[in-house]
């Protein structure tokens, strides 16, 4: 991975990522980061903490064992494999492994409020676990399904990775879908609208916007990069890339 000679990549830190990734992912992505190579480009780039997940799950508990302080572990889990999905965050969440549930509808194709995901999202309820759910593609994973999703669970704490990624009408449907819904909170990493970032900040509320990296699909510095030119002031800034992360988590 290219390097970056600290510039304006320093102007907010240290920073915590609310959305990476370890391991490798083929096909069409061609992308992979160990544990090593990540909490190495973390310290070279400001970034403390990393909250991660990867499809197998033993993966992401290795990388959070090897390295405890800098990164926090999500359960990727399927909804459609019914009972199994609900057992494993049962038995992960009662070990106190992971800090959260990580719902991929594009990846594992189902649409994010179907009725298969609602054993996932009473358990995480219970558990008092927040839900980070990918956002930005058809037919699956657009913000209108994860708003009517949270509708039906207004005590659900939910998170719209990407808010609403690469489609301008997606993104600004995240906005407005969580700007009506005070369970939703809005990450931003591989939205390219820095734009949108502000907008997003002063319409949803300056505690309700995360900065993630989506690391290893998009590059550290390209992501700080995009928040630090959104506009956002230097304590707004602060906000976005470490305090409201930090609150939501319960780590303050």
């Amino acid at each position: 991975m290219a390097s970056v000679t600290k510039s304006v990549i320093d102007l907010v830190a240290p920073k915590i990522d609310a959305h990476a990734h370890v391991g490798h992912f083929g096909s069409w992505c061609g992308v992979a980061v160990t544990a090593e190579e990540m909490v190495e480009r973390m310290a070279h780039y400001g970034v403390k903490k990393s909250i991660i997940s990867y499809p197998d799950n033993d993966v992401t508990l290795t990388a959070q064992k090897a390295f405890p302080n800098q990164l926090v572990a999500l359960a990727w889990l399927n909804p459609n494999e019914g009972e199994k999905a609900t057992q494993a965050l049962e038995n992960l969440s009662d070990q106190k492994l992971v800090a959260g549930l990580k719902l991929h509808p594009l990846f594992n194709a189902y649409v994010a409020d179907d009725e298969v995901v609602y054993p996932l999202l009473e358990l995480a309820i219970k558990k008092d676990l927040p839900v980070f759910i990918h956002s930005g593609h058809p037919p699956f994973s657009l913000p209108w399904s994860v708003g009517q999703l949270a509708d039906q669970f207004p005590q659900a704490r939910l998170v719209m990775v990407h808010m609403g990624h690469g489609h301008g009408v997606y993104i600004q449907s995240a906005i407005e879908t969580a700007k009506k819904r005070d369970n939703i909170w809005l990450e931003n990493s591989g939205m390219p609208m820095h734009s949108k970032i502000l907008e997003a900040y002063q319409k949803v509320g300056s505690e309700r916007l995360f900065w993630g990296s989506d690391h290893p699909f998009h590059h550290y510095a390209v992501e700080i990069l995009r928040t630090e030119v959104s506009g956002l002031n230097q304590r707004e800034l602060e906000d976005v890339f470490q305090n409201n992360i930090q609150k939501f988590m319960g780590w303050k």
